[in-house]
């Protein structure tokens, strides 16, 4: 059997405005700038990472930086939506401060129960927070700037845009061994965690919609946690075996990764837990400077010449 998909790790999306993006995540949403680098695939884009204090898996939102793109086309095949958690008595400091800054933002029930708050990036991707007694990460995202009763505690939970449902549904089900939280709705449990989730994925189906284009507000790929190295070769070779399209595993130099679609579309990573955001610069200064890996610090004065201007903080 398969090593456990432990949880979410991140969720990478696109950005075609990156200072209003930069001043969203970290000053509106008092996230920590944790890692400033580059799309090690693409060095002429920024790589931003934010989370928690740390950078810790479960509370990132990662984006590459391109202010040369027009505007994302939404379709089936790729992420559509994503919710971050919140302690249950912050709803109402979140939505009077999203409101404060001129964020139009929405207060509507959940299905399950809880309030949650709909508002959108400056991009137009379209969030939530939920109200939730549980954390879906392991810590707050403190290191930011909102006190840390107030502060976000992850990811919640995601939405995919499927042209068909089944196909998703049976992936999660079967491989991944999520659990049915509703028609619609996945959920993961780890008995590690006193069997509360660990993430949850939502499917939203439209059969008759083209599918969207790149662009900015994209949301580029979905991460899961996998312990290590070692779980991360036996899953592709699993998935290999299974005849899905997998990367060989990539150095991140954070984590390592695999890439492959599931069947939807989505384009889907399996992240290790480690080495972690401290592996090339200490705690009190992560997210200060722009950290290259090794196969391109030869060419750092290049990169700095092509990277758009950002006042980091």
């Amino acid at each position: 059997m398969t090593p456990d998909i432990l949880g979410i790790h991140h969720v990478t999306a696109i950005t075609s405005k990156p200072q209003a993006n930069l001043d969203f995540y970290t000053r509106t949403l008092g996230l920590k700038l944790v890692k400033q680098t580059v799309n090690f695939d693409d060095p002429t884009s920024y790589h931003l990472y934010y989370g928690d204090g740390l950078g810790r898996p479960g509370t990132l939102l990662t984006f590459f930086l391109r202010p040369d793109l027009p505007p994302a086309t939404v379709g089936p095949g790729q992420t559509l939506s994503i919710a971050l958690a919140s302690p249950p008595e912050a709803l109402s400091f979140w939505q009077q401060r999203l409101d404060g800054q001129g964020v139009p933002v929405q207060r509507l029930p959940t299905s399950d129960g809880p309030d949650r708050l709909i508002f959108r990036d400056p991009d137009g991707i379209p969030l939530e927070i939920h109200a939730n007694s549980v954390d879906f990460s392991d810590v707050g995202a403190t290191g930011g700037s909102i006190a840390p009763e107030f502060a976000l505690r992850g990811i919640h939970s995601l939405t995919l845009f499927e042209s068909s449902m089944e196909k998703t549904s049976d992936f999660l089900r079967t491989i991944f061994r999520f659990s049915s939280h509703g028609s619609n709705s996945w959920e993961l449990h780890r008995e590690a965690r006193g069997r509360q989730a660990t993430a949850r994925i939502d499917l939203l189906e439209e059969r008759n919609q083209a599918r969207g284009r790149i662009g900015g507000g994209y949301i580029h790929h979905l991460a899961f946690r996998v312990a290590d190295r070692p779980a991360q070769q036996q899953w592709l070779e699993q998935l290999t075996t299974m005849q899905f399209h997998v990367s060989p595993i990539m150095d991140r130099i954070y984590f390592s990764s695999i890439y492959f679609r599931e069947p939807g579309g989505v384009l889907f990573e399996l992240a290790t837990d480690g080495p972690g955001f401290t592996t090339d610069e200490p705690v009190e200064s992560l997210g200060k400077n722009l950290q290259l890996p090794h196969w391109l610090e030869a060419q750092r004065v290049g990169i700095l010449k092509q990277l758009p201007s950002l006042h980091m903080q």
